[in-house]
């Protein structure tokens, strides 16, 4: 292969529509414009979502919700990849190597989803009142 003999593959490029370009090219006069108003005008045309001067549909309904920039570094962690993972000692660093959580995650929180069966010492590891109570039931501790 050439760089010279490379084509693009079959109906990838076609020609331009040339329209007002007379009456025998079956686009001429209006140019598929139709007759007159707005859209047939060069340049005239109205902004994404504008409605005629009507109250848009964004700012008829009411604004709703909040999501935080700081999410991103809130993590969660199931006590059944705890099972998985497998490790005595867990700590934030464990888990990112593991792939379990984001290298950007800072706050760590263990979930009672699943069952732990080992006994796991957390570090520097938060954990919901359930999850608190699943690890020390299974002989583990939080720090």
């Amino acid at each position: 292969m050439q760089l010279n003999t490379i084509q693009s593959a079959d109906g990838a490029k076609h020609a331009k529509r040339r329209v007002g370009r007379g009456i025998g090219s079956g686009l001429g006069k209006t140019a598929g414009r139709g007759h007159k108003g707005q859209k047939s005008r060069s340049g005239g045309y109205h902004k994404v979502g504008f409605e005629g001067g009507q109250m848009p549909l964004q700012r008829r309904l009411p604004k709703r919700g909040f999501k935080s920039h700081l999410l991103q570094f809130n993590a969660e962690v199931t006590l059944a990849a705890l099972e998985q993972l497998g490790a005595a000692e867990v700590d934030v660093l464990t888990l990112k190597q593991a792939g379990l959580i984001s290298e950007m995650a800072k706050v760590v929180k263990v979930i009672k989803t699943g069952a732990l069966t080992k006994a796991v010492k957390l570090t520097g590891i938060g954990a919901t009142a359930g999850a608190k109570a699943a690890i020390e039931a299974a002989g583990g501790s939080l720090a």
